[in-house]
């Protein structure tokens, strides 16, 4: 099982890994319409009002923006361990995790922990304690 995990970890890193490779260009299109797509996936799934939307789209285009610069900054050093481009992905997600619940009813907040974001939110705080030795 640990296997496993580490195995769909690394996997979910390939992305990262890859992004250094593209021009600015690029990387902004990509990301762009990564967040149109989460920003549609989430407006339907949640049946967000439009100021919802507004804050949603908001939140994600700041935050990955950010996450992408940080992320570039530790490629530019050539940092090879895995694990600081983890911590600054998971600083990141915990930001927009914390942002989103700001602007959802509690209904909406549940339907968006079901999706998954709640099991993701367990292995952050996991991967937090772990780092901190608790």
């Amino acid at each position: 099982m640990k296997n496993r995990s580490i195995l769909i970890f690394l996997t979910a890193l390939l992305p990262i890994f890859a992004w250094g490779q593209q021009t600015p260009q690029d990387k902004e299109k990509e990301l762009r319409d990564y967040i149109d797509k989460t920003v549609v996936k989430y407006e339907e799934m949640l049946e967000l009002e439009d100021w919802q939307i507004f804050y949603l789209d908001s939140i994600y285009t700041h935050d990955y923006a950010e996450m992408s610069r940080e992320m570039d900054q530790l490629g530019q050093k050539m940092v090879s361990n895995t694990s600081l481009y983890v911590s600054v992905q998971d600083k990141w997600m915990e930001r927009i995790y914390q942002a989103i619940h700001k602007i959802l009813t509690p209904e909406q907040w549940a339907r968006f922990n079901k999706n998954g974001n709640g099991r993701d939110k367990k292995e952050r705080d996991k991967r937090m304690k772990k780092a901190q030795g608790l």
